[in-house]
């Protein structure tokens, strides 16, 4: 049955208001101008590892790391996450290692970690490569 005066085809028009907002969800690259926030610089943007090294310890199946670490950012960083990969004397990868340091590395300085465990490597492991992976702005 019909109901007479009804078109189930027309949509009543929007306001602009409601235009505006109806146009941003169906597009957000479309975002006004006031509502993009400046983003903040990462913890990591301003932490590198300056110099790192590694050996084998307890039976030859640990991998203990040195490295330095230097943070130039404006503020001191802590809970730091380290990424270490071991690859074989042909390059070929053979295991990931990842820990996180519970220490504070101050405003504009640098830290030296010593022999720090990583964990079990492979015992064909010849190389590694440190890199960091996250930080904890203080």
């Amino acid at each position: 049955m019909l109901l007479s005066g009804y078109d189930g085809n027309t949509a009543a028009p929007l306001p602009a208001a409601d235009a505006a907002q109806d146009a941003f969800s169906l597009n957000p690259a479309a975002t006004p101008l006031e509502a993009i926030a400046p983003l903040e610089a990462a913890p990591l943007d301003g932490l590198k590892i300056s110099s790192q090294s590694w050996r084998r310890g307890g039976l030859g199946s640990n991998a203990l790391v040195t490295f330095t670490l230097r943070n130039g950012n404006d503020y001191a960083v802590k809970d730091i996450e380290i990424s270490c990969a071991f690859t074989r004397r042909d390059g070929s990868h053979l295991t990931d290692r990842t820990r996180t340091i519970h220490d504070t590395v101050n405003t504009k300085s640098r830290k030296t970690f010593t022999r720090m465990h990583v964990g079990f490597v492979n015992i064909n492991a010849n190389q590694a490569k440190c890199s960091l992976v996250a930080a904890s702005h203080i």
